[in-house]
């Protein structure tokens, strides 16, 4: 025969529902850090959104669309002619060291040799057909209106290096300006617009 003392069931059934309550909150407390931690592991290593500032990419993106890289595309595949890539532009004046996201797209791939006549860009010699290029600029006549810089000459990709243009090429300060980008500063491919939600689409 057992006995028990008044009140030593509600104890007991107080200490029991207050085991309860802490498994609760720390199973719930697990569940968010495995989230953040796969969030986070997700926006460093698989995918990433970018947020496009200024007019160089118009009309393919425009500020302020948001894009989503997949920063996977070139460690198990090749880089593309083409191609919308996001990379890390570094600079320095001497003393300050600044890291910069732009966007562009790859036109010319290593030990290809890419120049630019009358505003149409060759490789290797033959015209590039750039059916993504805005179709008023094409109407303007003025060419550095056109193009910003009309003619140049033509310059060899080197190795582990691509050579990138901004779609509108009047706004652009892209690989004619500070030459072919590293692929290691490549951060990945940009491939579907994911805001605002009237201009989704893949890239």
């Amino acid at each position: 025969m057992s006995f028990e003392l008044p009140g030593e069931t509600d104890v007991v059934g107080a200490r029991s529902r207050a085991r309860d309550s802490f498994r609760v909150v720390r199973d719930w407390v697990v569940v968010l850090v495995v989230a953040l931690l796969v969030a986070f592991g997700i926006r460093t290593f698989v995918l990433q959104q970018f947020y496009i500032s200024g007019p160089s990419m118009e009309s393919t993106l425009f500020q302020p669309n948001r894009v989503l890289v997949n920063k996977l595309s070139y460690r198990y595949g090749d880089i593309d002619r083409g191609d919308v890539v996001v990379f890390d532009r570094v600079t320095s004046n001497g003393r300050d060291v600044q890291h910069d996201d732009l966007i562009k797209r790859v036109i010319a791939l290593p030990g290809e040799s890419v120049s630019i006549m009358g505003c149409v860009v060759y490789v290797d010699g033959k015209q590039l057909v750039e059916p993504y290029l805005p179709e008023q600029g094409a109407q303007r006549v003025d060419l550095v209106e056109r193009c910003r810089q009309p003619e140049m000459a033509a310059v060899v990709v080197p190795d582990g290096q691509v050579f990138v243009l901004g779609d509108n090429r009047p706004q652009s300060m892209d690989s004619r300006v500070f030459g072919p980008v590293d692929k290691k500063s490549i951060v990945g491919r940009a491939f579907v617009v994911i805001w605002p939600i009237s201009r989704w689409r893949w890239l």
